[in-house]
């Protein structure tokens, strides 16, 4: 039975629903506008009954569609926080967002390779919404070497997929030739999301042990929003730490993100994700 259930049944004896509330770490960084980063991450572990933690690797200036400027944390203080909080906290299940440089990747995947229990959702983020690189080649280089071989999943969009693969992904075959291509590099499930391809369906692929399972939703459109990639690992994080299977923590993953697109919030041109659906 999941520990969310049991939460909410308990919710007329607060001390046994802090016992029993599972726990997601997120590090990631610091998004300004709140739309992406460990913001929308702590909010969709809010809004899916899971109390967030979080580890800050950067500060980034901006708002949907254009990234200001970004800022790393100092090494030191990433390592603290991760180390504090998987020593005092009972971490069910972890992810890992925008981690800005190498030096950060190699402190990050050191720590978590210590850790005790939980899954690991790897969200590499590369490139940000409005096209900005997020991540330098150097640091892509040390998430293959240092930071996939921990990972429970990695969530690439097509993207990040086709810099990690070397080639163009432009269809829904190429999309599985990738997601197995993945797969069998980095030796991890791969989510491969389809959300930039053109049609009617925004359709993602999971990649276990061979085995592809697709996962499909209608797409929205004409909503400029930011933040998707980091809502939906968050979502799929939040479900491995209630104790549902890989394939159901997507499957509600995907619901809950695509709801947080539809029931989006505007300001003039602005568009942010509804994270309360």
């Amino acid at each position: 039975m999941l520990r969310k259930a049991n939460a909410q049944r308990s919710t007329s004896n607060p001390q046994r629903l802090n016992q029993q509330l599972p726990l997601a770490l997120t590090i990631a960084g610091s998004d300004s506008s709140a739309g992406a980063g460990l913001q929308a991450d702590l909010k969709t572990f809010s809004a899916l009954g899971v109390y967030g933690l979080s580890a800050v690797t950067c500060i980034v200036a901006e708002i949907p569609g254009r990234v200001s400027r970004i800022e790393p944390v100092s090494t030191q203080m990433v390592r603290e926080q991760i180390t504090v909080l998987l020593k005092n906290f009972p971490v069910f299940a972890i992810k890992t967002g925008l981690l800005c440089t190498a030096e950060i990747i190699k402190v990050v995947a050191e720590v978590l390779r210590t850790r005790r229990r939980g899954a690991l959702v790897i969200d590499p983020v590369i490139t940000a919404t409005s096209g900005d690189l997020l991540l330098q080649p150097v640091a892509i280089k040390a998430c293959e070497k240092y930071l996939f071989p921990l990972a429970t999943l990695i969530t690439p969009n097509l993207d990040e997929a086709a810099k990690l693969v070397g080639q163009k992904i432009q269809d829904r075959p190429s999309m599985e030739k990738a997601a197995r291509a993945l797969a069998n590099k980095y030796r991890a499930s791969i989510l491969l999301k389809g959300g930039h391809l053109a049609g009617a369906r925004a359709i993602d692929l999971l990649c276990v042990n061979g085995k592809i399972t697709e996962f499909a939703a209608p797409f929205v459109r004409g909503v400029a929003t930011h933040g998707t990639g980091c809502t939906y690992s968050a979502a799929i994080t939040a479900g491995l730490a209630s104790d549902l299977s890989l394939e159901e923590a997507i499957k509600r993953a995907k619901k809950f993100v695509t709801a947080s697109i539809r029931d989006h919030f505007r300001w003039g041109k602005l568009h942010a994700l509804n994270h309360s659906v």
